[in-house]
């Protein structure tokens, strides 16, 4: 669905963002993207939708380049972005007004747009909301609504931009779940994060550091890569343990490590058999 071919982007000053990035997003993936600050995860998520344009090297979406500014309106009709700070997105006096801009600048028929902020309104649970001010919500709430706010113009692929970083863990969680669930339902979803505990579910996790992809595989392959601290990552504690006691000769299962609980649980029954 988008393909990145040798894309490098450069800072206002001159210093490398992205250096000669090669990636594909296949149609209902589940892409994790991770690193430390400063690494161009935000800058590579700008890409992909043609807010900001390769310095050499081509982005393209459903095979349409977004150096061609003709092209943008479908590619951004296909590609949305969640962004870090959700008010940058709020338009509306109301959540049903917001959730209606972005139907609206597709000049889309009224009931069309109707039925686009009903489904908007229904995927994010924010029904008996919709006559409030997006401004009076939670953190957690306020990100729905900018979910809700391109679900309205039902994209095919979601990025999602650090999203759950100014929130609180349990708001955090429920906006993951959230996407989950749309995941689900088939979007392709790209998840940009520094918490690597948000990406058990992905199908492929990707780690960035100064503007190169140094690490790429499934979730598993990424944990136990001894290189992933080295570029400055902690793994979750769960992890951690695990891979503490593999070297112990102690293996537990990967689909365990999951939660705590169950971790807690494999932990329990491997030391009654010994």
């Amino acid at each position: 669905m988008i393909r990145l071919e040798e894309v490098s982007y450069n800072y206002p000053d001159g210093t490398p963002a992205l250096e000669n990035i090669n990636l594909t997003v296949k149609k209902g993936e589940f892409l994790g993207i991770i690193g430390k600050n400063g690494s161009g995860k935000s800058t590579l998520a700008l890409q992909l939708n043609g807010l900001l344009k390769p310095k050499t090297g081509r982005v393209k979406i459903r095979g349409m380049d977004t150096r061609d500014p003709s092209k943008l309106p479908g590619i951004r009709k296909l590609v949305g972005v969640v962004f870090q700070n959700p008010e940058t997105q709020f338009v509306g006096r109301t959540i049903e007004e917001d959730l209606a801009f972005g139907p609206e600048n597709l000049c889309l028929p009224p009931v069309e747009i109707r039925r686009c902020v009903d489904m908007a309104l229904a995927e994010t649970g924010l029904q008996k909301y919709k006559y409030r001010s997006p401004k009076t919500l939670s953190g957690g709430q306020g990100q729905c609504v900018a979910l809700a706010g391109i679900l309205a113009m039902s994209p095919e692929c979601l990025i999602f931009d650090e999203i759950t970083s100014m929130l609180d863990p349990e708001s955090g969680k429920a906006v993951l779940e959230t996407i989950k669930k749309l995941h689900k339902k088939g979007k392709t979803v790209v998840y940009i994060t520094h918490n690597l505990e948000e990406l058990y579910d992905a199908d492929r996790i990707i780690v960035m550091e100064k503007g190169k992809i140094r690490l790429e595989g499934e979730p598993e392959s990424v944990f136990s890569n001894p290189s992933l601290q080295a570029l400055g990552l902690a793994l979750p504690s769960v992890i951690e343990l695990a891979e503490l006691l593999k070297t112990h000769g102690m293996v537990i299962p990967w689909e365990k490590t999951f939660s705590p609980q169950s971790f807690a649980e494999e932990l329990c029954r491997l030391f009654l058999k010994t």
